[in-house]
């Protein structure tokens, strides 16, 4: 497969909102990826079915998935980009930051973007009680489907930090998976890795810092003989 050749357009994105939010602090013991999570603080909890946690999609295509957090994909370089090649992008949204621009992520929506969810407020969910998590996971439910008509069923905690009790609220709020990321693009440019080899692997989910590095990222991509592909696919 190959990609055309694409420049972004307009300057580059004058400061990551909520910067450090691909920074990983999940749980010790952090589930093999595509494996269901253990949770649950009681032990009437633990035989629940609550969503898995996962930065890595077990599959034989040779896919990988570019996922986007918070209010970096409101550069106007990546949407053209998106657009132009019709990526299926997956992007988490907190209310509090993307809220005002909901009508440019509607475009986004249009041309093959999942819109999913990242709470309402950005709040670090760990160690909150049950129904601060409620709030926020289930707040963001109703907000994007009263904005956009569709209900999410995926969701990154922020700052990847959640605990048992975060699976419980997320499980009752609808939510079948709970979206981490074994590798991330960074401002730099580089791309980093939580686990495991330092190369992109197919069924790897993506997490990228700085939207408007997306084009070079494709070109990284293409090299490994890979394709994006969308999330809501696999999950």
């Amino acid at each position: 497969m190959r990609w055309g050749r694409f420049r972004p357009a307009g300057a580059a994105l004058a400061a990551l909102l909520l910067t450090g939010c691909a920074q990983f602090a999940g749980p010790a013991g952090q589930p093999v990826a595509g494996e269901p999570a253990r949770g649950g603080d009681r032990g009437g909890d633990r035989s629940r079915n609550l969503p898995p946690v996962v930065d890595h999609v077990r599959t034989t295509d040779r896919v990988v998935f570019l996922t986007y957090d918070d209010g970096a994909e409101r550069d106007p370089g990546f949407a053209a980009l998106i657009r132009e090649r019709r990526l299926p992008v997956t992007l988490f949204l907190t209310d509090t930051v993307a809220g005002p621009a909901y009508g440019h992520f509607a475009g986004l929506r249009s041309v093959g973007a999942s819109l999913q969810n990242h709470t309402l407020d950005h709040r670090s969910l760990r160690g909150l009680p049950y129904a601060g998590q409620r709030a926020e996971i289930c707040g963001q439910q109703t907000k994007l489907r009263s904005r956009f008509g569709v209900r999410p069923h995926l969701f990154r905690p922020p700052h990847g930090r959640y605990d048992s009790t975060t699976l419980r609220a997320a499980a009752d709020c609808g939510i079948t998976a709970v979206v981490l990321w074994r590798a991330t693009l960074t401002p730099a440019g580089n791309l980093t890795y939580t686990r495991g080899d330092h190369r992109l692997h197919p069924g790897d989910i993506v997490s990228v810092d700085e939207a408007t590095r997306t084009e070079a990222l494709l070109e990284t991509i293409e090299e490994r003989g890979l394709r994006v592909a969308s999330l809501d696919d696999y999950l």
